[in-house]
């Protein structure tokens, strides 16, 4: 058991981690053996051996032991009840990660086969800070592989934009699932009625056309868009809300197409700020991490303001911009209609910025935010 051991205690292994997994399952599957077979010759060498895994489980390293509860167990992770999908002990593993837990609060899988948890899972994981959803995302293929699973790249699901990226494969072998990638071989959303010209326009076609095709993919979005309602956040399960959103997002992007080539680059600029903030206001409880794969994507299509922005001021417009980020008490005087959320990472801090402060000439558009109570 030496080299057990040895590779066990190694923080922030995989391979450990692969290793943990494969023993608890073999101890499960000894341990109920055992209560069947009561005449077996090997019963006295087989309790010997229990006893030994036993000592060698023991010291579970906080990394190693995601956070599991104390009452928590390891059989519940790799024994799924009857008619469970075999992914939800991943499931269960995942939840009980305190640190993933700071960035997607209380969450419950609702998925009802193998297929569709995979990429819930996955899309989860879009949600969290880069280097932890890696971390899950290696381990979870690691763990269908000893289910008898291996990735696929051939069995994806395309979504339209202006590059080509792999956001998680799919699976055959004993699981059979999709998986998702940006492709820029796949056609702009229909609804915008736009097609691929090689400017500016197509990445934000790329980002409202990946928008629309999230809003079917994911039901855990939800929507804080004040042109829609200016009262809440409200949840795209509902038909009506999904609808209202969905009509705004597409005519912000058109009022961008039809102001793209105005001379009056203060009327663009607005028609830009306005499509901003409508892409930033599709949301996830608890809003995603800046450095999560959605922040990224959401923080992308911001930079490009600073296009029109510059363009704006070479003409001879004077203008400001201002993200709000940090402590909402240094922010609130550049913001309006803001919300409150009693969810997210840091109390009294802003969780989203969903519309940046903006002054054009002497004309003032105030930001808006969702931010955590400090209560």
């Amino acid at each position: 058991m030496l080299n057990f051991n040895k590779l066990l205690e190694i923080e922030n292994s995989n391979l450990a981690w692969v290793l943990r997994l494969g023993l608890h399952g073999l101890q499960t599957q000894l341990q109920q053996a055992l209560l069947t077979a009561t005449t077996d010759p090997g019963n006295n060498a087989c309790e010997e051996l229990l006893r030994e895994l036993e000592t060698v489980l023991q010291p579970i390293s906080q990394q190693e032991s995601v956070s599991i509860e104390d009452n928590f167990s390891w059989e519940d992770l790799l024994e799924p009840a009857e008619g469970e999908p075999k992914l939800t002990h991943l499931g269960k593993a995942l939840l009980a990660d305190r640190e993933l837990m700071n960035y997607i609060g209380q969450y419950q899988f609702y998925s009802t086969n193998d297929a569709d948890y995979w990429n819930e899972m996955q899309r989860l994981l879009l949600r969290v800070p880069d280097k932890i959803a890696h971390t899950w995302q290696e381990r979870i293929l690691v763990a269908v592989g000893i289910e008898g699973a291996v990735e696929d790249e051939q069995l994806t699901e395309y979504l339209p934009f202006t590059r080509h990226e792999s956001l998680y494969p799919g699976l055959k072998g004993k699981m059979n699932a999709t998986g998702l990638c940006l492709s820029d071989k796949v056609e702009f959303d229909q609804r915008l009625m736009v097609e691929t010209q090689g400017g500016e326009l197509d990445f934000l076609a790329g980002v409202v056309s990946t928008c629309l095709k999230f809003i079917e993919l994911d039901s855990c979005l939800h929507h804080a868009f004040k042109s829609v309602d200016r009262f809440g956040v409200r949840s795209l399960n509902s038909e009506l809300e999904k609808s209202k959103y969905i009509t705004t997002l597409i005519n912000r992007f058109r009022r961008v197409q039809a102001t793209a080539d105005n001379t009056d680059l203060a009327i663009a600029l607005r028609a830009r700020l306005d499509l901003d903030e409508a892409i930033h206001s599709l949301v996830h409880l608890p809003p995603c991490d800046r450095y999560s794969w959605w922040g990224k994507l959401q923080q992308e299509a911001r930079r490009t303001l600073d296009l029109v922005v510059e363009r704006a001021r070479e003409a001879g417009i004077s203008v400001q911009i201002r993200p709000l980020w940090g402590t909402y008490a240094d922010v609130y005087t550049c913001s309006k209609d803001d919300l409150q959320l009693d969810i997210g990472r840091v109390r009294g801090e802003v969780s989203a910025c969903l519309r940046v402060y903006a002054k054009i000439n002497d004309e003032v558009l105030p930001g808006r935010v969702l931010f955590r109570s400090s209560g």
